[in-house]
């Protein structure tokens, strides 16, 4: 404008005016002025001030804050809902705005429908040449994504309210000559107008195909030129797109629902092959990072679509629309996944430290809520069995007890036994303190290190004990495995022995296994990559790889190539294990195919009881194959349990396991069971599946049955052989899943959780201030909860409840970082793939 009064040419905005046309501000105040509809606002540069801190306090939320100028860096809009988050907003566009002369502007939120009008004037003549609306909608936990910009014919409802009133506006804010670009909200009072920019739509221009061909030639491009230097041509324009247009078509925002680096890019192939393609902008290339589309900034790109039978259009929009769902617009560099299930211990899980895994562990947050209802909190009460005995002269050797090695030493003591806790070499300092909500403080009558001689450790032991007889030692939890057998066997307890050496090592149980005749996983194991070279090179993919000896979930990937396989083995070798100590080898297996299930058993003199058969529920989510859901418990007389529960009982004979609990993890496969791993102690998990269990089977779980295959022959003896059928209640182990991330700021969804009819248990360690993020592995795991009711239909409408607020990302609130409220920019988006017709 400036230049061309200099000149002597037209300006767009009447030369003789000194107001600043450009200011959101001073927009709105001059529609206010002519009578026009315009936006409740406040602008200034302090909180202080009266007129800010009354529009604060007694205006609705959300309201807009931004600055009163366009083109600040950093000067960004945004959507707050809170006081709070408007003060904060405030005060950073302060910081942003300090040396610019730039008012923070605090405006009404609009509810209506969001429009476009492309106008273009010749000596106050307005002519407009375009109206779109906006498709937002919810994806990735954010509400006000747009999907898209869609053309409106001017006889279309909103259009036809919107055309007049912008002219109205361009008229009070003097708009002479040229191109405009003006942003409404049809509301319920009549359209409202958010900003007027005195130039042309922006967004690279990419729209211009399209409005080309829906007007029979022309776009606002054209029509800008012709006001400036061919009035007749203008003259000839029509004062709106004449109805109905040639085409059908619009503009679509591509919505990523993962993320990651790509390696190629096979839905864009199939975009350009699509009937109703234009033209493609996008700047992913390979070696792009892709994000979860949450924002303008965050989509990928822009494809225009056009077809003469709006039937075809559409079909191609659902095509389109259905490869962002299903993530098969891009591929990316694969991440090596985990197999395990979450725990308490990631659930807890705030920040890795380098070089070890002893993070996956760390507990440092855990909220933990129980039901108040006594009908359902009771089957998780300990119970004291009598004994014949004076327990109060005994003790109990547990080695390394943590997780529901706790809930078993709490067992022994409530039945009058003392514990001595024994602590093997190398056991980490972490993991001692690795104890369940339920198990309290936990109290010992000793503490004592495992030695480096057999001898020295049970002479340590009997030192420990004193006057008191040792009865039994039993492992806490798989570090003290080896220990436990060993010392029981030297002191002529009741034991498992060591004449199956090294029974931990997964290498050796599958080879035992395989001996034996029973399905097996194909493998090989090895301390260099020399000798586990050639089985990679030959095994379909993905693989898995773990450490020989690892305990529960720890070290266990799932690689899909022979890259990320050679990594994580040397990966390895460099990390501290979970309970300490360095891997010693590696162990690459086939990955089975099929459900995964756990068989939890207890034994006595080599007479196996099941205790429970449980299945993984796993699922694809935010871009995850193997995502758990939860843990459901099997019925003893299924057919998958008839199958499952004599495997893993002759697992456990050819091991030579006849005493103690047992944890098998089986996959059932086409070919039938095959074992995962066999695990010589409790189910982990920190024991949170007690009360389950022991409402499920009315009054027992493993931790029970493994104290009284120990120290109670009788009651073992009369223990049922199987879990009764059908079960006494209904009840699951429900895993959390989160789809979207963010800052906490509020747990909503807990209290409807704690307040459903099935409640139990809930263990997280997300709260307030906590960083949550969507859920795809276990370290992403946001906790678990046990439901369980006498009546199955509340239980399932329970389960349905907590599935709903994970989808519509009502579990928790999250801190907002700002909603964008502007039309995307191409500006970023370098790569334009044109179609040929066009």
């Amino acid at each position: 404008d400036g230049l061309a009064k200099e000149m002597g040419l037209s300006p767009c905005t009447t030369p003789t005016t000194m107001i600043d046309v450009r200011n959101k501000f001073t927009q709105q105040t001059l529609l206010e002025t002519a009578g026009l509809n315009s936006i409740k606002q406040v602008c200034g540069t302090a909180l202080e001030d009266e007129a800010i801190a009354n529009f604060l306090d007694g205006e609705k939320y959300p309201l807009v804050v931004k600055l009163d100028q366009i083109g600040i860096q950093g000067g960004k809009i945004q959507l707050c809902h809170t006081k709070q988050e408007a003060i904060d907003h405030f005060q950073y566009l302060s910081q942003v705005a300090a040396s610019t002369g730039a008012q923070i502007l605090c405006q009404e939120f609009l509810r209506g429908v969001e429009v476009m009008v492309d106008s273009v004037s010749h000596k106050s003549k307005h002519k407009v040449s375009m109206v779109w609306r906006y498709d937002k909608g919810s994806v990735n936990g954010e509400r006000h994504v747009n999907f898209g910009m869609i053309p409106m014919e001017s006889e279309a409802h909103e259009a036809a309210l919107a055309i007049p009133y912008v002219r109205q506006c361009l008229n009070a804010m003097g708009m002479k000559n040229g191109p405009s670009h003006a942003k409404c909200i049809v509301t319920v009072d009549g359209p409202v107008l958010v900003e007027l920019n005195f130039r042309a739509h922006g967004g690279d221009g990419s729209w211009c195909h399209l409005a080309r061909a829906l007007t029979g030639g022309y776009s606002q491009v054209e029509a800008s030129v012709d006001a400036l230097l061919d009035p007749a041509a203008f003259e000839q324009l029509p004062d709106a797109p004449l109805g109905p247009f040639n085409a059908h078509g619009l503009q679509v925002y591509l919505v990523s629902h993962s993320a990651g680096e790509v390696t190629s890019m096979p839905g864009f192939q199939v975009m350009k092959h699509l009937p109703s393609f234009v033209s493609l902008s996008t700047d992913v290339t390979v070696g792009s990072t892709v994000e979860y589309t949450t924002s303008l900034s965050t989509s990928p790109g822009v494809c225009v679509l056009m077809n003469k039978d709006e039937t075809k259009l559409n079909k191609d929009l659902e095509t389109l629309r259905y490869l962002e769902e299903i993530n098969a617009i891009f591929e990316y560099k694969t991440k090596v996944e985990s197999l395990a299930r979450p725990t308490a211990a990631s659930y807890s899980k705030q920040q890795k430290r380098t070089g070890s895994r002893m993070d996956d562990m760390e507990k440092p947050s855990l909220v933990r809520i129980y039901s108040n209802d006594p009908k359902l909190t009771r089957q998780g009460m300990l119970m004291k069995r009598m004994t014949t005995i004076d327990a109060s002269k005994e003790v109990v050797v547990v080695v390394d007890p943590y997780s529901t090695g706790c809930l078993v030493v709490n067992e022994i003591r409530n039945r009058g036994y003392q514990v001595i806790a024994c602590w093997t070499l190398g056991f980490s300092e972490e993991m001692k303190t690795h104890t369940p909500g339920a198990a309290g403080e936990m109290k010992y009558f000793a503490e004592i290190d495992e030695q480096e001689d057999l001898a020295d450790t049970v002479k340590v032991i009997y030192q420990a004990a004193g006057t008191l007889r040792v009865v039994a030692c039993i492992a806490g939890g798989e570090a003290g495995v080896d220990c436990a057998d060993a010392v029981s066997e030297r002191m002529n307890l009741r034991t498992n022995g060591t004449h199956v050496a090294n029974r931990r090592d997964k290498k050796i149980q599958q080879e035992l296994i395989r001996d034996a005749g029973m399905r097996s996983v194909r493998q090989s194991a090895g301390s260099k990559w020399e000798t586990v070279v050639e089985f990679l090179q030959s095994e379909q993919y993905p693989v898995v790889l773990k450490p020989t000896d690892s305990a529960g979930s720890d070290g266990v990937k799932l690689c899909h190539n022979i890259k990320e396989a050679k990594e994580h083995f040397h990966h390895l070798f460099e990390v501290e294990a979970v309970n300490g100590g360095y891997n010693k080898e590696v162990l690459c297996q086939e990955f089975l195919r099929g459900k995964e299930y756990v068989v939890d058993q207890v034994s006595r003199d080599g007479i196996h009881k099941t205790m429970m058969v449980w299945v993984y529920d796993k699922r694809p989510a935010n871009n995850s194959a193997f995502v758990y859901f939860g843990m459901v418990p099997v019925d003893p007389n299924s057919m998958e349990a008839k199958i499952l529960i004599p495997y893993a009982r002759g697992v456990l004979d050819v091991l030579g396991v006849q005493n103690g609990p047992s944890h098998a993890e089986v996959i059932l496969t086409p070919t039938g069971p095959c074992l995962v791993e066999m695990n010589v102690r409790a189910h982990g998990g920190d024991g949170n599946w007690r009360s389950l269990a022991r409402g499920l089977t009315g009054g027992y779980s493993q931790v029970e049955v493994t104290v009284d295959s120990y120290l109670d022959k009788k009651q073992f003896s009369i223990t049922p052989n199987l879990p009764p059928t059908p079960f006494r209640a209904s009840g699951q182990e429900v895993i959390l899943v989160s789809y979207s991330r963010g800052r906490v700021i509020g747990t909503p969804g807990y209290d409807i959780i704690r307040e459903l009819p099935s409640f139990v248990y809930m263990e997280t360690g997300i709260k307030v201030g906590s960083m949550v993020e969507r859920t795809v592995d276990l370290l992403t795991g946001i906790g678990s909860v046990i439901l369980m009711h006498e009546d199955e239909s509340v239980l399932n409408e329970d389960i349905k409840r907590v599935r709903e607020m994970e989808l519509n990302n009502e579990l928790f609130e999250f801190e907002r970082s700002g909603a964008m409220l502007t039309n995307a920019s191409q500006r970023h988006l370098s790569e334009i793939i044109v179609g040929d017709d066009f």
